[in-house]
């Protein structure tokens, strides 16, 4: 089979949260980027300049939201509800990634087996 044999395949084979922290980093970049666009030229935005919108991005998709930078426009809220869906979304997976390998781990542990499927 050709895809056991790309590096590219073995490497997430072996470390499975790889896709899930660089769907997080792109999740926050591109939500940083369009929440600062949506928002940095209106009357009473908080959210004015990238470093602002990229904390924005990374407090919010990590599901913390301390409160000091929200979006007022629409546009920035929509860009919003999806960055805390994703946050959301690749939280649960990342702790199942990590359950699903610790269990393995004992299981195989238990029954003798060292393999790794």
């Amino acid at each position: 089979n050709l895809m056991r044999n790309n590096r590219l395949y073995r490497l997430l084979e072996t470390n499975p949260l790889v896709i899930p922290l660089i769907l997080i980093a792109l999740v926050i970049f591109f939500g940083g980027i369009g929440v600062y666009l949506a928002e940095h030229k209106h009357q009473g935005a908080n959210i004015t300049n990238l470093g602002d919108a990229f904390w924005w991005a990374i407090e919010t998709v990590t599901t913390v939201g301390y409160g000091d930078y929200t979006p007022i426009t629409l546009v920035g809220r929509v860009i919003a509800v999806l960055v805390m869906f994703s946050g959301i979304g690749m939280v649960l997976t990342l702790v199942g990634i990590t359950s699903q390998r610790r269990i393995k781990k004992r299981t195989d542990r238990m029954t003798g087996s060292n393999r790794m499927d």
